[in-house]
């Protein structure tokens, strides 16, 4: 069956080898083709169907199925870029990426999954995750139409989380130097709400400091147009689109399109493609592809077929009537400013420091392991629900006795303060032994002090000094090898993988939520 698809598909012309897509570049507050030169507008569609055939992962560009049937669709929307949430770097993504190539369209990648990402509220970054980002960097890297990569999606949405955009960041500036690393041209961004609480502090923080730590570009979420009868200004389009003028780096819509009133008539394709707008937004993404329970959906799919839903026609007419005027890259002169950062401040509602978590460190980890004197029985998080709970306890239970009396902030980190621990990015088994080891010393070594109801263990030190340690550093290239193991939220509508191996990912993060998020209540600095 796989091999018949493959073969209908090169028939049609969808498989043949990857034609060569003109490469986008980023100059001042736009996206240009690098040959033509002219302004590159995003005509795209947020793309995310379930996969038709049985898979560990949900991945729809590893389904080359589910391209075959979804590509005619795209083609005859008029779409020239699709951005796609859940994806991962261990599927041969070769057919899809080559079909869509082929047909001219552009890809932006989000790097988090719903167990791969960072935790808004319970933050952290640490090896794991930034291994996991760098492997799908070296899976999509190839594509000559992927454009972009997106680092978090709404992971601050409240004013009780901002804190946790010091961690999106750190890691938005470690892909960035990564994808240096590999002198290549894809840029990275932020997605975000449009909170209008925090509205401000957000598009500000991911526009600050050094050029290498902010965002190559903005990304909004934005789903005030409803109906007919509203307008630029009573939508609050106007207001959105005011906050970025004269900005320094290209802004797009990363999903619209209010469904409070249906079928959806798309009046804000006029706005967002026309004069309002095309002076400081690069266009967006319609928010979606398939239909789902939101109802949200250009297609209803099902198997092999798909079948318009009432929004096609109306999304693929309104796109169809617009045609937007920008620059050429040689006349464009950039006078955009960079902004300030946002004050800590609970008055302002926002708490993230401009001072970022640092670049996480394997040999640092492992320079660290090498003092420990009790350190963990386990070497991977148990993946069995029973096996899991007890886990769970048991750490938590750790981190909470042994921080009472102990200082743990060598494993913790502070976004408000920007303070982190020399240990703070090392994944949650190196982290939890170090505590251990902790009590250990201070209980001076007495039997059954590194016991912990059978958790524990002593080893041979093969250092006694840890001063080193934090010296350490990695060559850039050899992170991806990694293992993975952070979860969090990622698109409101996504189901999680059932496969082993997703399972311990989403365990260790839920594990490490608890752990840190009890030592973090009472010894964070």
């Amino acid at each position: 069956m796989r091999a018949s698809l493959v073969s209908a598909a090169v028939i049609l012309g969808l498989a043949s080898p990857a034609a060569c897509i003109d490469p986008l570049t980023i100059k001042g507050s736009k996206w240009f083709n690098t040959k033509s030169g002219s302004q590159f507008f995003v005509k795209g569609v947020d793309y995310q169907p379930d996969i038709t055939s049985t898979s560990a992962v949900r991945d729809p560009l590893a389904d080359t199925a589910g391209c075959t049937r979804d590509l005619p669709f795209l083609k005859d929307l008029g779409v020239n870029a699709i951005r796609v949430y859940q994806t991962e770097p261990f599927g041969n993504h070769d057919q899809c990426m080559s079909m869509l190539s082929n047909a001219g369209i552009y890809v932006m990648l989000d790097l988090s999954t719903p167990t791969e990402t960072i935790n808004r509220d319970s933050p952290s970054y640490d090896v794991d995750l930034l291994g996991y980002y760098q492997r799908k960097v070296d899976a999509f890297a190839k594509y000559d139409n992927v454009f972009a990569f997106l680092a978090g999606n709404e992971v601050t949405n409240a004013v009780n989380n901002t804190a946790a955009s010091a961690y999106v960041k750190a890691a938005l500036r470690d892909v960035k130097s990564y994808i240096k690393s590999k002198n290549l041209n894809i840029s990275v961004g932020y997605a975000t709400n449009d909170d209008a609480d925090i509205r401000w502090q957000l598009q500000t923080y991911f526009d600050c400091g050094a050029v290498s730590d902010h965002a190559d570009f903005y990304g909004i979420n934005l789903y005030e147009w409803c109906g007919t009868a509203a307008t630029f200004e009573s939508s609050g389009y106007a207001d959105v689109v005011k906050n970025f003028t004269n900005w320094d780096v290209p802004v797009l819509l990363t999903e619209y399109g209010c469904n409070n009133i249906q079928p959806r008539t798309f009046p804000e394709i006029a706005a967002i493609y026309g004069s309002n707008m095309t002076a400081s937004f690069s266009g967006g993404f319609v928010y979606e592809y398939v239909q789902e329970a939101n109802m949200y959906g250009l297609v209803s799919v099902s198997g092999s077929t798909g079948t318009k839903t009432a929004d096609y026609d109306n999304f693929k007419k309104a796109l169809a009537a617009v045609s937007p005027s920008g620059v050429s890259m040689s006349s464009y002169s950039p006078s955009g400013k960079q902004q300030s950062c946002p004050a800590v401040s609970a008055a302002a509602q926002w708490m993230a420091s401009s001072v970022l978590p640092p670049t996480p460190s394997n040999s640092t980890c492992s320079c660290m392991m090498n003092t420990l004197t009790c350190v963990s029985k386990q070497t991977s998080i148990p993946t069995s629900a029973g096996d899991l709970a007890t886990f769970g306890t048991t750490v938590s239970n750790i981190f909470g006795t042994v921080c009472g009396t102990v200082d743990c902030s060598a494993v913790s980190g502070n976004a408000n303060t920007g303070k982190y621990g020399k240990y703070s990015f090392c994944d949650p088994l190196q982290r939890v032994s170090w505590v251990m080891t902790q009590w250990y010393n201070d209980q001076r070594n007495v039997d059954g002090s590194c016991d912990f109801g059978g958790f524990a263990k002593t080893q041979s030190v093969k250092s006694t000094d840890d001063s080193g340690c934090s010296s350490q550093k990695d060559d850039p290239s050899s992170l991806s090898s990694s293992s993975s193991s952070s979860s969090g939220d990622g698109k409101n509508s996504s189901s999680n993988s059932s496969s082993s191996a997703a399972s311990k990912v989403a365990a260790t993060m839920s594990v490490f939520s608890i752990t840190m998020a009890i030592a973090a209540a009472a010894f964070l600095y």
